[in-house]
């Protein structure tokens, strides 16, 4: 990371503002949980917007029958919800295309983590914003805290509830945001009331997701991830602006990182601080030209603490500069730090004159911002001496400048004619200040020492003496050495930045040429592969790339090449993979082991581990290198997302044609196998079952009827799977609903003995009434079928707090255990029972009917007796009181 100019707007923060001014604005209302008013806040706000004359339309508000909702929607204008078949279910959608046709100024859009049904243009809803807002149309929009992406596993550790439907931190990133804000005993108030859910359902949310401690989490999760955002736009704005100052709107941690014993203790508190505070914080490492000469083991120090702060959540940022103090501030001021915490070194005096306190000038210079000191420990000297642009080793940087030096005096001596010998003295500048150039500070005070004894022997009278008359030639000689310091130190000064500038500019390239190589290849192998190699040709190290295949970690690519990794190593990796933290060697989990494990994560979850490791058994990432694998680990995440989005539109596309292709063939079957079908069934029926044949016309009607009821299964699957079932939902009394089916189904249970316990007292249920006999008669020939000869059926139903459940039981041998809901799926048979034979499709339809009309069925062992109970389930939302409308 580099710092810039704070007195100069930031580019890349101006083309952002200018980016967002150019689509519409978007505002959230954030909540902590459902109920808490955001829906009515946004049609209040919409309302004033509509009474000022702004054109409002309301794309998709959900009232959920509340009628002061209701009452707000009906001034706006509102667009038509599109309608879609799905599973024989006519679903309502937010129609994207309607708005942008109307291109209205404002739209209000309800609950932005919603999915949308199968067949819209956008899975999410959040992506129609995206669009609306691409088209320059404002949004004003809900949603809870819980639906955050980056919240999901917070919310979930405590709530023990998973939610699906999420939204990307981006969203909030871009937005302006309006906590609607609610006590959770004021809500839990408005729970009980039914003012959220109906009765029963917040009874029962009462006692799980909306208690008061998940409410005062999810509260407090809102108001933190709000202030978090409003920060980021603040910043985003002074940056753009050039806007000096640090706006402590909210605190932000800074802890400089060096390569002194005891860093680590300094890490820890600065994460201590942050932790208190509820702040972000970043660890920051100024890289000077003494940075060149760190000793290995100094680098090593310093790795280990910037990977110390990676792993405990810090943001990780290296600053060129030429000194550390001028690198700190740079970097204050671009962030606005508030709290800085900095480690105050016991150096010796003689350090400390020629380099100064760092701390010191810090606090000189650093305004609104509190500082913590903290104790580190003393610094063993080990003779670096000064500092120099290079540390030249043996004697050949000085042997190369007493030639220059000898060099320029025969010159001198040539010369001595035409100039004379007061001029001498400039021409003996040349070969120290090439000597400070070249060689660095030592090389520059051997050339200048030699050039004044050069000076002095061959042109200062006496000549051929090294004699002094006059004072003039002592200045002469300290001239050359302050020339040979000044030299050396701009001349390091200079190598330095060219080294970083080149370093910087190599790693901006190869990171590139990374992202294009990555673009070109269409396959997780290949991908894995190019990340291996290209990981250890920048980082200099050896790299890996995993994968989890039925729930085993495996290596999908790996440079050198390997086939296998130890024990601890996939135990490692593992834990990266499930926990999405960085494990292994120098890190705070498993580091007994070798390699470290950084997990990919991508909005579609972590889909890679990253391994990387040295032969040489150091730390895998030096510190000058850690912003560059952050870089490489993002670039990796996003090209594995890239191949999953890719690979999940392949296997659509092929599935969708693979439907299209089976619904063509079921088609045509349908149209050619009706008609002669029904003429068999018909012929069946009128022969006279008598005579010698009469067994043989017997079976022909049976099995004439078995094919026809198979033809009904398979052409009702394809109904369900094309989505082409025409639901019609009318009050059903079951009573009538179970006799029928029975009566339907009479020949083909025989002599069993139907026993029925449904009461004449239960609530109507609302459902399609040919589906429902569908299921039952498909339940009952289950039963026909597997049940066994003779064995008694028992149909009963019974009402329980919030749903109805419909059951029929047999007592046959019953279902394995752990079997029971495969029996659900198409062509499923439950191998070790009795239960085989058959097309496997009875029950396939049973689900599929039961799905489109909003039913669930379960499948389980009777606890009672040997035998089998599949129940159909009737949430209470679909039953009526004959008096009182919806039960």
């Amino acid at each position: 990371m580099t710092t810039r100019d704070p007195d100069r707007p930031s580019p890349d923060a101006l083309l952002r503002l200018a980016a967002r001014e150019a689509r519409g604005r978007l505002k959230i209302f954030l909540g902590a949980a459902p109920g808490v008013g955001k829906t009515y806040e946004m049609l209040r706000q919409g309302a004033e917007r509509l009474r000022v004359g702004t054109d409002v339309i309301v794309g998709i508000v959900e009232t959920h029958g509340r009628a002061e909702t209701e009452a707000l929607i009906e001034p706006f204008e509102i667009v038509p919800r599109r309608e879609m078949d799905y599973l024989g279910r006519t679903l309502t959608e937010m129609d994207i295309d309607a708005i942008l046709a109307r291109h209205p100024t404002l739209v209000l859009v309800d609950e932005l983590a919603h999915t949308n049904a199968p067949g819209s243009r956008h899975p999410k809803r959040w992506q129609d914003v995206e669009e609306l807002l691409d088209r320059g149309i404002d949004v004003l929009t809900t949603v809870n805290i819980q639906h955050v992406e980056s919240l999901n596993d917070v919310v979930a550790g405590f709530s023990r509830v998973r939610v699906r439907e999420t939204v990307p931190d981006a969203m909030l990133e871009d937005a302006e945001i309006e906590i609607v804000d609610l006590p959770p005993d004021e809500l839990i108030e408005r729970l009980k009331a039914g003012k959220v859910y109906v009765p029963h359902e917040a009874s029962r949310a009462l006692g799980h997701f909306f208690s008061k401690a998940n409410l005062s989490a999810l509260r407090e999760l809102a108001l933190r991830r709000a202030a978090q955002a409003v920060d980021a736009q603040m910043l985003e704005e002074l940056r753009a602006g050039a806007t000096g100052g640090t706006y402590a709107g909210g605190e932000r941690v800074l802890v400089a990182v060096s390569e002194q014993p005891g860093v680590e203790m300094l890490v820890r508190s600065a994460k201590r601080l942050a932790d208190a505070l509820h702040a972000p914080w970043t660890a920051v490492h100024v890289e000077t030209p003494r940075s060149e000469r760190l000793s290995p083991g100094d680098r090593e120090q310093l790795s280990a603490a910037l990977g110390l702060a990676s792993s405990l959540g810090a943001t990780l940022a290296t600053v060129p500069a030429a000194k550390v103090a001028s690198g700190l501030m740079a970097q204050i001021a671009e962030m606005r730090a508030t709290q800085i915490v900095l480690g105050k070194s016991r150096r010796s005096w003689w350090f400390k004159l020629r380099h100064g306190s760092v701390v010191d000038e810090v606090l000189r210079q650093v305004e609104g911002a509190a500082v913590h000191l903290l104790p580190m420990a003393k610094v063993p000297q080990r003779g670096r001496g000064l500092p120099t642009a290079t540390r030249e080793i043996g004697w050949r940087p000085y042997l190369l400048s007493i030639a220059m030096v000898a060099l320029t005096t025969a010159v001198a001596e040539l010369l001595d004619p035409l100039v004379g010998v007061n001029a001498i003295d400039l021409i003996y500048l040349v070969p120290v200040l090439a000597a400070a150039t070249l060689f660095g500070l030592r090389s520059g005070l051997i050339a200048s020492l030699a050039s004044a004894l050069g000076y002095n022997f061959f042109f200062l009278p006496p000549i051929y003496t090294l004699t002094v008359q006059d004072p003039q030639n002592v200045v002469t000689l300290f001239v050359l050495v302050g020339v040979a310091i000044v030299g050396s130190q701009l001349a390091g000064r200079l190598r330095s930045q060219a080294t970083l500038g080149a370093r910087s500019a190599r790693e901006n390239a190869a990171l590139a040429a990374l992202a294009q190589t990555l673009a070109q290849v269409s396959d997780a192998a290949s991908t894995a592969e190019v990340i291996c190699s290209e990981t250890a040709r920048l980082l200099d190290v050896n790299a890996v790339v995993l994968g989890q295949h039925d729930g085993r970690i495996v290596i999908v690519g790996a440079h050198p090449p390997r086939n296998t990794l130890e024990a601890i190593e996939l135990a490692a990796a593992d834990w990266a993979f499930k926990h999405g933290e960085p494990t292994g060697c120098e890190t705070g989990t498993l580091n007994a082991s070798d390699w470290q494990y950084h997990p990919l994560r991508t909005s579609l979850g972590i889909l890679a581990v990253l391994g990387i490791a040295r032969d040489d058994g150091k730390a895998p990432v030096p510190s000058d290198r850690a912003v560059l694998l952050a870089t490489i680990i993002g670039q990796a995440a996003l090209a594995h997302e890239r191949i999953r989005l890719e690979n999940d539109v392949r296997e659509l596309s092929v599935l969708n044609e693979r439907d299209r292709m089976r619904a063509t063939l079921l088609s045509s079957i349908g149209h050619d196998l009706r008609t002669p079908l029904t003429a068999v069934v018909a012929a069946a029926e009128a022969l006279p079952a008598e005579g010698e044949h009469a067994l043989t016309i017997v079976t022909i009607r049976t099995e004439a009827q078995r094919l026809n009821r198979f033809f009904d299964d398979l052409v009702d699957m394809t109904r369900i799977e094309s989505g082409a079932l025409n639901v019609v939902p009318e009050a059903t009394d079951l009573t009538d609903a179970v006799s029928m089916a029975v009566h339907d189904m009479r020949k083909v249970l025989g002599e069993r003995h139907v026993q029925l316990g449904v009461p004449p007292d239960l609530p109507l249920v609302l459902a399609d009434p040919k589906l429902l006999h569908h299921i039952l008669i498909n339940l009952l020939d289950n039963v026909a079928k597997y049940a066994g000869a003779g064995t008694p059926v028992t149909i009963e139903a019974h009402r329980a707090p919030d749903r109805l459940i419909l059951s029929v039981l047999d007592q046959g041998s019953g279902l394995p255990p752990g079997g029971e809901q495969a029996l659900f799926g198409r062509f499923e048979r439950v191998e070790g029972s009795d239960r085989v034979g058959g097309t496997g499709l009875g029950l396939a339809i049973v689900k599929g009917f039961a799905d489109a009309m909003g039913l669930s069925v379960t499948a389980s062992n009777r606890a009672d007796i040997s035998g089998a109970c599949f129940s159909i389930i009737f949430p209470n939302d679909s039953l009526i009181s004959p008096r009182q409308g919806p039960a």
